[in-house]
């Protein structure tokens, strides 16, 4: 059983999302995991053998527990029964405790597929009837991270210990960061907007750096509480 499970629509997508998250639980003795649904064959920046490549030393960087890609086609997400059906046999098999997944407002197709998959992934998990090997399994939470819109937080996470650790390993992804067709996405300044915007969001709650979650449910806390 994982913990923490990330569901990234491509290579490079859980660590731009919540890389920070992830090094934090791993630091607290969490069991940590990204799963790619594709391997980036379309991105107009790498090969998906780079992309691999890269995967594996981000992977590192935040010391994952497990790191998976299911292979399913670039451009071609959608919540359709094979691709709900194939998440939700991973998550039999991973059985996370929380799921994060992109949140579906985004100007990505495939982040906005993703995210509706992995609802309906989750839910299939949990089916006894289902048409999947294994235990059903439930997953705890399901909570969502943003991308390339603007979002209003619902939770926030401290990882201002960790933000060299989330820079460190968006960076792994050289095909993408670094060298020609650069834009305000991908690229030097896309990595600096997104870090820009943990400080943006830390600032909110006094912390130097947060990352940002959606939940569709509420979050019970004790706002007092030091």
């Amino acid at each position: 059983m994982l913990d923490l499970l990330v569901i990234a629509p491509h290579p490079d997508d859980g660590e731009l999302g919540c890389g920070g998250t992830l090094a934090r639980a791993k630091a607290e003795g969490l069991s940590t995991g990204i799963l790619d649904l594709t391997r980036g064959e379309m991105g107009t920046k790498g090969t998906p053998e780079e992309r691999a490549k890269e995967a594996e030393e981000a992977s590192r960087i935040l010391g994952l527990d497990f790191r998976g890609n299911l292979g399913l086609p670039d451009g071609g997400l959608a919540d359709v029964l094979e691709q709900r059906l194939a998440l939700a046999q991973a998550l039999r098999r991973l059985r996370p405790r929380v799921v994060l997944a992109p949140l579906e407002a985004d100007r990505h197709p495939d982040h906005t597929a993703a995210s509706r998959l992995a609802v309906a992934a989750v839910h299939f998990a949990a089916l006894a009837k289902a048409p999947l090997e294994g235990e059903p399994h439930r997953v705890g939470r399901l909570f969502f991270y943003p991308g390339n819109l603007p979002a209003t937080p619902s939770l926030l996470v401290k990882i201002s210990a960790f933000i060299d650790h989330w820079e460190r390993a968006v960076r792994a992804y050289r095909s993408q960061f670094e060298g020609e067709n650069v834009t305000e996405t991908v690229g030097p300044k896309g990595v600096e907007a997104r870090k820009a915007l943990r400080r943006y969001w830390g600032s909110l709650v006094g912390v130097d750096y947060a990352e940002a979650f959606v939940s569709p449910l509420p979050v019970l806390a004790t706002p007092w509480s030091r």
